[in-house]
């Protein structure tokens, strides 16, 4: 088992964000990242389980909301303006070994960092063609 701890993330600037610990409820842990407001709280959240056909499941997701203060009658306060969802899941057969689901990670990690079809995308919503 994995012991939930602070992980940092870097965004594209290279910035390091600490993403704390929150809670684990329900078989979901969700780390926070957090400026003391919690309607701006950036989460990120892993899951582990076993699908009715047996197959093992993880899931991570992240939810980065952009937060602007709003003034409405004269009181400014913190409002989320639109947020930015990931949603990774991997789906493994009960027989896969260490090996296969390192290399389905691997292959991710390598399609991501990828500046010629995936990137654009996602960081340019550029259609491939």
């Amino acid at each position: 088992m994995t012991q939930l701890v602070t992980v940092v993330l870097k965004d594209a600037a290279a910035a390091d964000h600490s993403f704390i610990p929150r809670d684990i409820t329900g078989g979901v842990a969700t780390l926070v990242n957090s400026t003391g407001v919690p309607i701006g709280e950036k989460t990120v959240s892993v899951s582990t389980s076993r699908t009715t056909s047996g197959r093992r499941k993880t899931t991570l997701k992240l939810v980065i909301p952009v937060v602007q203060d709003v003034v409405v009658a004269g009181i400014s306060k913190p409002t989320v303006v639109r947020t930015a969802y990931c949603d990774v899941g991997f789906t493994f057969d009960g027989t896969s070994n260490h090996d296969e689901r390192a290399d389905i990670l691997a292959y991710l990690v390598s399609a991501l960092g990828d500046t010629t079809v995936f990137k654009p995308a996602i960081v340019d919503l550029s259609a491939p063609y």
